[in-house]
């Protein structure tokens, strides 16, 4: 087995390969001056069974392109099997035709990463379920609903807790977790007037005296969490806290949630820390190098991946 990484996120494919006991495979990822992706991979990995860990975050469009060479070069060098590592999959957002004249974004990266030779695909909290439809490879969708249910259980009282989902379509990701831990389930409802914009209009459930924990799997602009923390805040909740997988949190977006009324923003390392991530003091990150590393782990010797959801 072999493990490679681009430059998405190199601190948590370091995690990784120390779960695995595992050294990185020695890869040169690098930019010619006009900024086309040079990529040499410096071991032999012919007949290997190679996992190549690499988030499509910002910036999405190197990352996937840094993905999809090395995919080639190793395709190239007669690797066994090819396993796409992607904690963030980006492009996810755009799942369906939203409107008329809309590409399906989600479904061309799914060809793209199998028309270069990609054989499976090891993800976290897709934002669609039905994105893994959309690939004709095997791809296994992991959950952060175990990870995030024991910090949870470590850092709040369970007995004065509500689980709040942000919109309706994030309520089957807040119940899971809501069930895990006993706790009541409300909902903010709200609409988007244009993309990347949120208005809450009502919510549904009573969170007076409540401890609240919003869960999502995605916070870009932090638009949609500050305005439900207001929200539930001024419907009676003692304070609001949220657990995302993936932080976007692009341009100031950690700024707004610093300054905002969320008491506590937590995160999976699914994508590289940024320096303004790190300097917000209610922002708190949890490790997933465990999870993905065991799922890699159980792919390798072809053990079950869907034990670990549990």
């Amino acid at each position: 087995m072999k493990l490679v990484t681009g430059n998405s996120n190199r601190a948590l494919a370091q995690a990784v390969a120390s779960y695995l006991e595992l050294p990185l495979t020695d890869c040169t990822v690098k930019r010619f001056a006009d900024k086309e992706i040079y990529v040499e991979v410096h071991e032999n990995v012919r007949g290997e069974d190679v996992f190549i860990l690499q988030s499509t975050s910002f910036p999405a469009n190197d990352n996937l392109m840094e993905l999809l060479i090395i995919t080639d070069a190793l395709r190239r060098s007669s690797a066994r099997r090819i396993t796409a590592v992607m904690p963030y999959f980006g492009y996810a957002r755009q799942d369906r035709k939203s409107a008329s004249r809309t590409p399906i974004s989600a479904k061309l990266v799914a060809n793209l990463l199998t028309e270069a030779g990609v054989n499976r695909v090891i993800t976290l909290d897709l934002h669609a379920a039905q994105i893994q439809g959309f690939f004709d490879i095997p791809a296994d969708n992991l959950y952060s609903a175990p990870v995030m249910t024991r910090d949870i259980q470590d850092h709040y009282d369970t007995s004065n807790l509500m689980i709040v989902s942000p919109d309706v379509g994030g309520v089957a990701r807040a119940r899971a977790i809501a069930q895990r831990i006993g706790a009541d389930l409300a909902i903010v409802d709200k609409r988007r007037p244009r993309a990347g914009v949120s208005e809450v209009m009502n919510i549904i459930g009573d969170v007076s005296g409540q401890h609240c924990i919003l869960i999502d799997d995605i916070v870009d602009s932090g638009g949609t969490l500050i305005n439900a923390a207001e929200a539930l805040l001024k419907a009676g909740a003692l304070d609001v806290s949220a657990y995302i997988t993936h932080g976007v949190l692009s341009n100031s977006a950690a700024e707004r949630v610093a300054a905002s009324k969320l008491k506590e923003l937590v995160i999976t390392d699914s994508i590289e820390e940024t320096e303004e991530t790190a300097k917000a003091p209610n922002i708190r990150r949890v490790p997933i190098a465990p999870l993905i590393g065991e799922a890699v782990a159980r792919t390798a010797s072809e053990q079950s991946v869907s034990s670990l959801l549990d």
